[in-house]
């Protein structure tokens, strides 16, 4: 219902002294008007209004699910460069016990001095590595402050165990179910269903509205007389009103299209995730389950060939790069599998 309207009109005023006391003949006018919207008007008015901001709301949801799953994200990169860096110590590690039997051989003859020093270049390239590996958990850092709202260089605990992102999902057929539920989309189809309220709205606007109207005339400082007024309004411009039924028409076209539009975009991430999340797993568990084991077998054989002289340093510092980068490889495909994951519960819409 639109506001009313209230009008007071003063008569006989004097041009020169206008706002003088009134004299007992000066005529005062009061009126109030109200104008009623026919036809469902009002009706389809509220109904676009509360669409409007049911659209409103779904937008904050979908804020707020992406916050959640950028938080997500943030945390696995925070725990991947802690875990990466760990590798890469055990590696440091193990290379410098390589050095020093590189030195007893050396020392006892049966070994060439550039072994030991080829263990220490080796060493020194994982040093570079490692710093990479730090610069990438600082910027984890970095992104999983902005999201909690702490000051980016704020000390966070170490991660204790893995993150538990689990996708409940056997199929990806059943994560694209949760799509038409997702806030992002929903939203949109909220506005689509305002945009097309207020195309009927518009249609209706063909039809006249009333307004009703009470007054009163004060002559002097009695009350003369009352009158009641009705109001209709007279359509006269018929292409200004067709051209704003075109554009509602047009807005309600453009907010469908941009529904489908964010229905698409959405199972299109979803599809994508999924993908990454089970070529990553399956990546993972053929490191876990063959490459490691082979790796493993691998540099204990050459360790063994290499104590008694049967193999070159050169052999055994390749075995040792194989296990450990096997090992740090399943680390890398881990993180992968975790950002799928994530990808995928926010599309299914289980974050916590």
């Amino acid at each position: 219902m639109p506001d009313p309207s209230a009008s007071i009109a003063l008569r006989g005023l004097d041009p020169g002294k206008p706002w003088s006391t009134p004299d007992a003949g000066r005529e005062i006018d009061y009126a109030v008007r109200q104008r009623f919207p026919l036809w469902g008007k009002r009706g389809l008015a509220r109904t676009a209004a509360g669409q409007q901001a049911d659209a409103a709301g779904l937008d904050r949801n979908a804020a707020a699910r992406e916050l959640l799953a950028d938080a997500e994200t943030a945390y696995v990169r925070y725990w991947h460069a802690d875990v990466a860096v760990d590798v890469l110590d055990r590696r440091i590690a193990l290379l410098r016990q390589i050095e020093e039997m590189a030195g007893v051989r050396y020392a006892l003859g049966r070994a060439a001095q550039q072994d030991a020093i080829r263990a220490q270049v080796e060493q020194t390239n994982l040093q570079r590595e490692r710093i990479e590996r730090l610069t990438a958990s600082q910027e984890a850092t970095a992104s999983l402050n902005a999201l909690l709202g702490r000051p980016g260089d704020a000390p966070l605990a170490p991660p204790i165990a893995q993150p538990a992102l689990p996708v409940h999902s056997p199929r990806l057929a059943e994560a694209l179910d949760a799509v038409d539920a997702h806030p992002a989309v929903r939203s949109e189809l909220a506005r689509a269903e305002a945009a097309h309220t207020n195309a009927v709205l518009q249609r209706r606007n063909r039809f006249p509205d009333v307004t009703v109207g009470i007054g009163a005339m004060q002559l002097g400082n009695g009350l003369e007389s009352t009158e009641l007024m009705l109001e209709v309004e007279i359509p006269f411009q018929q292409r200004a009103r067709r051209e704003r039924e075109r554009e509602a028409r047009l807005l309600e076209e453009a907010a469908l299209a941009r529904a489908d539009h964010a229905r698409r975009t959405v199972e299109s991430r979803g599809a994508t995730a999924w993908a990454q999340w089970t070529r990553a797993r399956e990546r993972r568990e053929l490191i876990e389950n063959t490459l490691l084991p082979q790796a493993d077998a691998t540099f204990q054989s050459a360790l063994a060939s290499y104590q008694v002289g049967e193999v070159d340093f050169g052999t055994l510092l390749e075995a040792l790069n194989e296990w450990q980068g096997a090992d740090l490889a399943r680390v890398d495909a881990l993180r992968d599998e975790l950002l799928g994951a994530a990808a995928v519960r926010a599309i299914e819409g289980d974050i916590r």
